[in-house]
């Protein structure tokens, strides 16, 4: 099976480049037979990358540990969904899922818009395989990058080294494949945007049939980044889910630029307007993918995410994001005359005029994330030194665009387009505003008499008021219309998602971000405690009362430790047991802490046992994180929101149809 897939990745590659040819040609000269060719090359580059890929899962499966791939990434121990995971678990596997994937979306763009965009399809063709052909080359021809590289036969062991153990968790499996389905999905509409620019087919053509190409991939993204959460808050046992890690920060970069495009489209819908600047964060948005799995595999960063790859590997794929971003900014230079628009912001009291102020806040976020992350190589170029920022740097510097990020939330969909008229804003405003600042006096005197006044959780409670006071106006102004003309709530309900789902799942995915921004200043109240204590001794904190009970070791197959037993109380009430792990992985020599978790909507209460001493006593590390879990609830409101913007209805499709 090796071997098959060794040679399935070669034909694939040239699959690729003929096909880059002909979709070339046939844009350039405007010929059927060559677009039809460069169509085909996507699904046999398809066919044989996918090939491939069986061929490598068919090697982790069975344990062919004479390939060096399988040898660093699986072993016999591991189980069946932790083998197929181990595809992505290192360099070579990972950018073959990412060709795959990439494919796919290839594959499926081509046959969807095949008749619809006939002059758009082959430059569209084009790009798209030579994404691909970028990432083809790196597999077949960079040294140590192949997944099927054999070892010489003296290093064949009867084993692998396995997986590293903290990427053996049920949800290690979904993250990577989210994030990759998100990278690569915004591909197609950046080859939709290389399109329209090569042909100057510059309207909305393009724009509307890349609509959905951009959603599908802002949602798996958005999952991925959700999921990563939840498994560093689950495994890394330090009680959190983001740290601003380098690897974190490269999978949020593309996203913020994407968010921005889906809400200034709407502008050049509308208005026709931003042409220009939507065609921009196309671009970015696709060159920040790249960028970050530049990131991720070029070793230029520490994270306990990342890959590492020796040599030139990283010159030459930040090589292909530099030219592949200059050349798509030649060509938006290119064009600028025909992207011009007659139309212009009529007032700053306007729905555009928030979606603008909106898109420059994601930018300025976008900068400082991209400073932050950058600095410490930048520091290294420049001085010698390398400098790195702490995740207070970017908490203190985004927190305030963050507020007014969810201050617009609220007040784009209530402004008219065009110019808003000051008893159109009265109507608006004058329920959430009240609300809004009713919730921001009520909570000043709480948090002033409780000692706990902190000027980040007034201001974003206070906001997140006012935003889920405008989105229930909305939905019960619409409601009790349609409930004037006979309908019932829930069906007229059903019916504004049916025939404006864009708006109302709209404000669906606006209700998730306020809760997943209240999840996050419940921050500001964390308490952290480390222990000693002997068994029969308790720790008090806020309420609760954690009585050490007793120690047991951990004898198993792949790893040794210990784990602690805590009886958990609330005032004398008995709640849970907790149990607490820290174990050292044998084969990898890699140690790590299990926490154990009591969940409430208010609170968690997070405790890690970092040590067991040789008197029997325990260090505990233990964390009290208030409304931690809304920030999962508004994930998981987030997500279901993009799902009613993506779904499709039946009459929707019979109009397209017709």
């Amino acid at each position: 099976m090796a071997e098959i897939g060794l040679y399935a990745l070669r034909i694939a590659f040239f699959a690729a480049l003929a096909g880059v040819i002909a979709g070339a040609i046939g844009g350039a000269k405007a010929r059927a037979d060559w677009a039809l060719v460069a169509r085909r090359a996507v699904w046999i580059t398809l066919a044989f990358t996918s090939l491939a890929t069986l061929a490598l899962l068919w090697c982790l499966v069975t344990g062919d540990y004479s390939l060096s791939y399988v040898a660093r990434h699986s072993a016999r121990s591991m189980s069946l969904p932790y083998r197929v995971a181990a595809l992505w678990g290192g360099q070579g596997g990972s950018l073959l899922l990412w060709v795959l994937i990439s494919l796919v979306y290839a594959g499926a763009a081509v046959w969807i818009h095949r008749q619809s965009q006939r002059r758009l399809m082959p430059w569209v063709s084009a790009v798209l395989l030579l994404n691909a052909l970028f990432f083809l080359a790196l597999i077949n021809w960079v040294p140590h990058v192949n997944p099927f590289d054999r070892l010489p036969p003296e290093q064949v062991l009867s084993d692998g080294q396995g997986l590293n153990p903290l990427l053996q968790h049920p949800l290690m499996i979904l993250h990577p494949v989210m994030l990759y389905a998100g990278f690569t999905g915004f591909s197609v509409p950046f080859a939709f945007a290389v399109a329209a620019l090569m042909t100057g087919r510059l309207g909305d053509a393009w724009l509307r049939a890349t609509r959905r190409w951009t959603l599908v991939p802002w949602f798996f993204l958005s999952a991925g980044i959700l999921i990563g959460g939840r498994w560093a808050y689950e495994v890394l046992g330090w009680g959190g889910y983001w740290a601003w890690d380098p690897v974190e920060n490269a999978s949020f970069m593309p996203w913020l630029p994407a968010t921005a495009y889906l809400h200034s489209v709407m502008i050049q819908e509308k208005r026709d307007m931003l042409k220009t600047w939507n065609l921009v964060l196309i671009g970015m948005t696709y060159a920040l993918c790249l960028f970050g799995t530049f990131l991720t595999r070029s070793g230029v960063i520490s994270s306990v995410h990342s890959f590492t790859a020796a040599g030139w590997f990283g010159y030459i794929f930040l090589a292909y994001v530099a030219l592949l971003s200059l050349g798509f900014l030649g060509l938006v230079l290119w064009r600028r005359g025909s992207l011009r628009t007659e139309n212009r912001l009529e007032s700053l009291i306007s729905r555009e005029a928030s979606f603008v102020i909106n898109n420059w806040v994601f930018m300025v976020i976008l900068v400082i994330v991209l400073w932050g992350t950058m600095f410490p190589v930048l520091s290294e170029a420049v001085r010698g030194t390398k400098i790195s920022v702490g995740p207070s740097f970017f908490n203190q510097l985004t927190w305030p665009f963050a507020a007014l990020l969810l201050l617009l939330t609220g007040i784009g969909p209530l402004v008219a387009w065009r110019r808003a008229s000051l008893e159109s804003l009265r109507r608006q405003f004058v329920i959430p505003t009240a609300i809004g600042v009713g919730t921001a006096i009520v909570l000043l005197v709480l948090l002033t008499r409780s000692g706990n006044l902190s000027i980040h959780p007034l201001v974003f409670w206070s906001l997140a008021a006012f935003v889920t006071a405008t989105i229930v106006q909305e939905y019960a102004r619409a409601i009790t219309v349609r409930m004037r003309n006979g309908e019932s709530a829930p069906r007229a309900l059903a019916t504004l998602l049916r025939k404006n789902q864009r708006r109302y799942g709209g404000y669906v995915v606006h209700l998730g971000v306020v809760f997943i921004l209240l999840g996050i200043s419940g921050a500001a109240f964390n308490e952290e405690r480390l222990e000693n204590v002997s068994p029969g001794e308790a720790v008090a904190m806020n309420g609760y009362r954690l009585e050490y009970l007793t120690a047991q070791p951990l004898p198993k197959q792949h790893y040794g430790g210990a784990v602690a037993r805590l009886a958990l109380y609330q005032h004398d009430e008995p709640l849970a047991v907790m149990v607490p792990e820290r174990r050292m992985y044998w084969l990898e020599q890699q140690p790590a802490s299990i926490p154990s978790v009591y969940s409430t909507l208010r609170e968690d209460l997070y405790v890690i046992l970092t040590a067991l001493e040789p008197d029997g006593s325990a260090t505990l590390k233990i964390h009290r994180n208030p409304l931690v879990n809304f920030l999962w609830i508004g994930g998981y409101t987030f997500l279901f929101g993009a799902v009613l913007v993506l779904w499709p209805h039946p009459e929707r499709r019979a109009q397209r149809a017709g």
